[in-house]
């Protein structure tokens, strides 16, 4: 988007003391991203107006000699070769040695000179036309100037305010501001940047300033061939659609002279089209409220009805409608069409149809204000790759409050008579009020700005604000469709009186509880990073490649409708997948052995929904291990990691043969894995092994591979504060067993005779020995005693 400032200046008054500098910088930090600026100051230096006093044909040729009238004493020869030239015309005459504006940003600008023509005919400089002064249009005549504007001699520059600075506005950070896409609501917001009083239009300050248009309309006769219905088959796709019929002579006429509206339109970076269009644009750009206009006759004629009827509603799967630029266009469900007793004329907001399209025939005109869904017309705009100005206004939202006091500014400006009318309000928008207290805003922004300085800073943007004694009741003006809560507010405060100036402070509420989730987190860190594991932060979002290598069913997956990307159209179930999947980008470096680990949250269908309406999720703790050779069980060492982390967490837990088949078990071995249950049947906390061969195959990993993953809310639920004893002399002792039970039973067991006799002590793994053949198994373990009680290890000798 681009703003002229000098246009922007038309709408509020800039302090002396502030430098064009200043002020963009101040739009910068305060209002939207300024990408750049076009400076125009002395784009039309040595180019004044004059009169053509004498204009004689040149034989057997489409030259003319002209005398021109620069203000001087003498007369100024030119020879030009336009038709529209002729005597007593106002015209830019461009100096001898002056740049051409339309080339001036081309590497080589193209500068007048004296010339002479058909060898006899000297020319000083040139009589320029609207495209050569970069105000675009056809390449067929000159411009010619209302002598109401200028006389000869003066500077064209003066005349039309054209030593002008264009900044070119980033419009992704005005996403949800479409009130600023027009020069007045820009204006607006800059005048409660500078502090001064912003001084609306009077067709803009409410929609009673429209009162005479409609009063006007009250005397329009009723008969059928100007009265039009309007039909809207969804409140959401179109809250409002204003129209009016409009008796007018030369539609697609230029106007005569050249006219700030048509500079205006140049700078924003559109052309001059005809009469009507132009007014359209014109309001479009200094509103923000896209209009369209319609031959009347060729919709009636469209619809093939006596009494016509706009009817708006979204396309049927496949219908078609060739647009204004010659496009046929097969729609999409989620389109909104404009159509004559259902018959579409136009793809609203972002383009009109074909067939009725304005002509040199045109007498009747059917002008269009309305507003719709800005997510319909997003999907429209990427659908379609339709980027045209009025969808790019309509995309962020423009309120429904605007449409009638447009409309009638645009008839207005056009002098045409209005034979027709209608203003269909699907939903009536109630103004958004919010309460809160002077103190609230000072204490969220750290700042001590008094009652007044707030309520003239929101004043100043068109803000009702009622103070009793600083507990204030704010009413957004209709187009802040984006208020509505208290911090909305203390944003806007904050914003207009300046980020930059408020003095970095303390808060003045008290300290955030301390975070649980957050400091678990931390803890787990420094635990599992002093153990010489790696934390990894992996997407969310996974391919269904991933589920069916880990064995985990897609089906019991969040599917994501709109994904990034094809290999992420899932929300994962658990973190071992993934982790398995980086752990591949390691082995290939290749690092001989890594530990790597994740702590975030999963989803699963199975779960259910929350009270909200929103998918259950749930923090888990996933911990892989891989080493290229190790002579020692991998099952054991991943083991050792979950153990430091429960019991850090004070969480005594037992491990239980692997019988679960959820999300999270299914890559594991069952005979080389294990179940980890709380204590006193508190349930499944997690799972620790060894994963299954074709896991590894899958994956491409080394066969030295285990992991763990545990339910991190569980672990912070059932967490307990270790409470540290002095520690007696530490004893070291082997026990082996001979028996039937499993590794796990065994160690249960032992543990249990530790804490009938009040000993603790650390137990690992030893020997693991079957003789073949036999059912019975010798088992070694290593009892490392930080609290040695001799009558534990004496019964721990009876096993």
């Amino acid at each position: 988007m681009k703003i002229s400032l000098n246009w922007l200046k038309q709408y509020v008054e800039i302090p002396t003391e502030i430098s064009d500098e200043e002020l963009i910088r101040l739009i910068g930090a305060r209002l939207v991203e300024v990408e750049g600026v076009i400076d125009e100051s002395h784009k039309y230096d040595n180019i004044v107006v004059v009169r053509v006093e004498k204009a004689e044909k040149i034989p057997d040729t489409h030259l003319t000699l002209c005398q021109v009238n620069d203000g001087g004493e003498e007369l100024v020869q030119v020879v030009c070769g336009a038709p529209n030239v002729r005597e007593g015309m106002l015209a830019a005459w461009i100096k001898p040695g002056a740049v051409v504006p339309a080339s001036v940003h081309e590497d080589a600008p193209f500068v007048i000179g004296k010339r002479r023509m058909l060898g006899k005919f000297d020319s000083n400089g040139m009589l320029a036309g609207a495209d050569e002064l970069d105000f675009g249009g056809k390449h067929d005549k000159i411009a010619e100037i209302d002598p109401e504007l200028a006389n000869p001699g003066d500077e064209l520059a003066d005349v039309f305010e054209l030593n002008d600075l264009i900044l070119e506005i980033e419009n992704k950070s005005l996403t949800h501001r479409p009130d600023t896409f027009g020069i007045i609501g820009f204006a607006r917001e800059v005048a409660g940047i500078l502090g001064v009083k912003f001084h609306e239009p009077d067709f803009m300050a409410n929609e009673n300033s429209a009162a005479s248009f409609i009063d006007a309309l009250k005397d329009i006769p009723e008969n059928d061939e100007t009265k039009v219905s309007v039909e809207i088959s969804d409140a959401v796709i179109c809250p409002r659609y204003t129209l009016a019929v409009l008796k007018v002579s030369d539609a697609t006429a230029e106007d005569k002279y050249l006219t700030s509206t048509k500079i205006l339109l140049a700078k924003a970076g559109m052309q001059s089209v005809s009469r009507i269009v132009d007014v359209t644009n014109y309001m479009m750009l200094l509103t923000g409220q896209p209009l369209h206009a319609f031959d009347y006759d060729k919709f009636v004629k469209v619809g093939g009805a006596n009494s016509p009827k706009v009817i708006v509603r979204t396309a049927s799967e496949g219908e078609k409608i060739v647009l204004l630029d010659g496009t046929e266009v097969k729609c999409v469900p989620s389109d909104i069409l404009i159509t004559s007793n259902n018959v579409p004329v136009a793809m609203a907001g972002a383009m009109g149809g074909a067939n009725t399209e304005i002509d040199e025939n045109t007498n009747n005109v059917l002008l269009e204000s309305a507003t719709f869904s800005l997510y319909n017309l997003r999907k429209t705009q990427m659908e379609h790759g339709i980027f045209s100005e009025a969808i790019t206004r309509f995309t962020k939202g423009v309120p429904m409050g605007g449409t009638l006091n447009v409309l009638a500014e645009a008839v207005r400006d056009l002098h045409a008579k209005a034979v027709g009318f209608c203003d269909y309000k699907v939903i009536i928008q109630e103004p958004i009020v919010v309460k809160i207290t002077t103190d609230e805003i000072n204490r969220l922004l750290g700042t001590n700005y008094s009652v007044e300085q707030i309520v003239q800073t929101l004043s100043n943007v068109s803000f009702i604000v009622k103070d009793n004694s600083g507990h204030l009741e704010i009413t957004a003006p209709y187009w802040r469709t984006d208020i509505h809560i208290p911090e909305d507010i203390i944003e806007e405060v904050g914003r207009l009186l300046g980020y930059e100036s408020i003095a970095p402070t303390l808060p003045l509420h008290a300290t955030a509880n301390r975070n649980e989730i957050l400091a678990a987190k931390n803890d787990v860190r420094d635990l599992l990073s002093r153990f010489g594991a790696n934390e990894v932060l992996t997407y969310s979002f996974v391919s269904k490649r991933i589920f069916d290598n880990s064995y985990q069913d897609a089906k019991n997956a969040y599917r994501i409708v709109n994904s990034i990307s094809p290999d992420l159209q899932f929300v994962r179930q658990s973190l071992i997948p993934s982790l398995l999947e980086k752990a591949y980008l390691n082995v290939k470096l290749p690092v001989d052995q890594f530990a790597i680990y994740e702590i975030n949250k999963v989803y699963q269908k199975s779960w259910g929904m929350t009270n909200e309406n929103v998918p259950t999720e749930k923090y888990s703790l996933g911990l892989l291990i891989a080493e290229r050779k190790n002579h020692e069980t991998a099952f054991y060492k991943a083991k050792k990691y979950a153990d430091a982390v429960l019991k850090a967490f004070g969480i005594e837990v037992e491990y239980l043969p692997l019988k679960d088949n959820s999300a999270d078990c299914r890559p594991f071995e069952p005979k080389r894995s294990a179940e980890i249950h709380l204590k006193a049947g508190g349930g499944r906390i997690g799972v620790v092994g060894e994963f299954k061969k074709s896991v590894q195959a899958n994956f491409k990993l080394p066969e030295y591979l285990a992991g763990f993953e545990l339910d991190f809310d569980l672990i912070l639920r059932n967490r307990s504060h270790v409470v540290y004893t002095g520690l007696s002399k530490v004893e070291e002792r082997d026990l082996t067993v001979t028996t039937d039970l499993s590794y796990a039973e065994l160690t249960n067991k032992i543990q249990a005779i530790l804490d009938k006799f009040g000993a603790v002590a650390e137990i690992t793994p030893g020997l693991i020995y079957l003789p073949e053949g036999n059912e019975t198994k010798h088992i070694t373990v290593h009892l490392k005693f930080t609290q040695f009680e001799e009558a534990a290890m004496q019964e721990l000798e009876k096993l």
